[in-house]
């Protein structure tokens, strides 16, 4: 194969790998300018923090009592998840109508380590 020859067939096989990326990109939609992310402000019903305590079975965290919830928060879903890096668990429970403190009781007991990590979200009412 001469040296014209096979730079003819590299500038065909380079028209042929471009125009199919850019098939491919023709077929995006161009009608909407945005990513689709977006924000928005989310109210909270408690704006004074809470207080957080695990209950200790043996050396596992088998419930975590919550303190300080805001009467705004009443009838509204408490989530509590615990993660010490090897095993998570979870519970929740419903917050009372005067808000004050309640115990959620996790879906199964993970033990205690130093950094642990608690996570609590209430969600509504």
């Amino acid at each position: 194969m001469s040296r014209a020859s096979r730079i003819a067939f590299g500038v065909a096989a380079a028209i042929v790998v471009v125009s199919g990326s850019y098939a491919f990109a023709s077929s995006q939609g161009t009608a909407s300018k945005t990513l689709g992310g977006n924000s928005a402000t989310v109210p909270r019903c408690d704006t004074d923090g809470i207080g957080i305590v695990h209950n200790l079975s043996g050396s596992n965290v088998a419930s975590v009592a919550i303190s300080g919830i805001s009467s705004a928060c009443a009838n509204g879903t408490l989530n509590v998840n615990v993660n010490n890096g090897t095993a998570n668990s979870s519970g929740s429970g419903t917050v009372p109508a005067g808000g004050g403190s309640m115990t959620v009781t996790l879906a199964a007991a993970v033990a205690a380590k130093d950094g642990m990590e608690t996570d609590v979200a209430i969600s509504g009412p």
